[in-house]
């Protein structure tokens, strides 16, 4: 059963290219499923990468060589800092493949984040690692994963990120940095639809479409193609009232329209926020490829469906796997890492059986072999 659960872990790793000499002590495929398996089970870091591998000697070796036994953490540490981020994120998307479908307009949300630990020097921030992450909110699985030079420079890493997936099917969402018109052209080269916020970022944009609302407002919508839907909810003393009108008239734009390829809706969200008596409320305007087939019920699922990065991606990085605490500063290190834990993710998601969260699924997986053997073969 160990070597059947594990087969297809394995075989993610089998291709990669080994960045060392030939005569190297510890195999290759060993230190990658050591350390992913150790991720899975708790280590936030190369000594406890050694430590998991250590105690569980005995068991690893029933489906891994490890001639030279468990490599040092140091050797952990060499290996990740000079494996080859892109075959490792080409290997990821491909063990991805077969668990992500796309098709029926499910919602890829893409969103950066920076490893904020991941800079030499407390006063020289410039080397700090900032990940890019293509987020399937509908099983909450990461799809693709890339690093900028920077946060400065993230919207060259979503144009790269864009054009290395196949999202032909989905609904790609992104913040108001992404509202690039280069941006709306690769997401609809890949067969895909986009719903990019627009912010001050694009003042011309932005200006023409709050007067469009303003004008359709007025006017109760007449003799435009519209449509709103609203949802309320609420708890621990706050109420949350979301609205959000469609136009299907882009042409209101007027010359903007015919810039944006497949330009085919507009979208403004109001937010209102009551909490002990008082009230806030906040407008948000989009461009969407999307047209008159789908609802404005739709439209605000898929606004409220791209900040779940943050809560089911992001926030469970840092809290679950200590991401914002990491010290790994060499080479490929961070991003590396990185990778290991959002693989780690993935399969804690998707096994469906453990009703706890996945800072207490991750040390289930440690204390109980069985348990990782279902989380592997997830």
């Amino acid at each position: 059963m160990d070597v059947q659960a594990t087969a297809e872990i394995l075989r993610v790793f089998d291709k990669l290219p080994d960045p060392r000499r030939a005569n190297a002590r510890h195999k290759l495929l060993d230190i990658l499923t050591v350390a992913l398996l150790a991720v899975i089970c708790g280590a936030d870091g190369w000594e406890e990468v050694e430590a998991y591998g250590k105690a569980k000697f005995q068991w690893l070796k029933t489906f891994l060589e490890l001639p030279s036994g468990i490599p040092s953490h140091d050797t952990f540490g060499r290996v990740f800092a000079r494996l080859d981020p892109e075959a490792f994120e080409n290997n990821f998307r491909k063990w991805l493949g077969k668990l992500v479908d796309l098709s029926g307009g499910k919602l890829v949300a893409i969103d950066g984040k920076s490893l904020k630990r991941t800079f030499e020097q407390g006063w020289d921030k410039i080397g700090m690692a900032h990940m890019v992450s293509a987020f399937v909110q509908a099983n909450h699985l990461v799809f693709g994963q890339i690093k900028t030079h920077g946060k400065g420079q993230e919207l060259s890493a979503i144009e790269k990120l864009l054009k290395s997936l196949f999202l032909k099917g989905a609904v790609v969402t992104i913040d108001a940095l992404g509202c690039q018109k280069s941006i709306a052209q690769a997401i609809i080269d890949a067969e895909a639809d986009y719903l990019l916020q627009v912010k001050d970022n694009q003042p011309t944009l932005l200006a023409k479409i709050q007067s469009v609302f303003a004008e359709a407002t007025l006017e109760n919508f007449a003799g435009m193609i519209s449509d709103s839907d609203q949802s309320i909810d609420g708890d621990h003393g706050r109420i949350e009232t979301r609205r959000v009108w469609v136009l299907w008239n882009p042409e209101h734009l007027g010359p903007l329209a015919k810039e944006w390829p497949g330009l085919r809706s507009l979208v403004m969200v109001e937010r209102t926020r009551e909490v002990n008596g008082q009230v806030s409320k906040e407008l948000h305007f989009y461009i969407s490829s999307l047209d008159a087939r789908r609802s404005a019920a739709q439209f605000l699922a898929y606004t409220r469906g791209h900040w779940s990065v943050e809560n089911n991606l992001h926030w469970q990085l840092d809290v679950s796997f200590n991401e914002d605490q990491r010290r790994i500063r060499k080479g490929y290190g961070a991003e590396n890492f990185s990778r290991l834990c959002r693989m780690a993710l993935n399969q804690l998601k998707n096994e469906p059986t453990h009703k706890n969260g996945i800072a207490i699924r991750r040390h289930t997986c440690g204390w109980n072999n069985e348990y990782l053997l279902k989380v592997l073969a997830a």
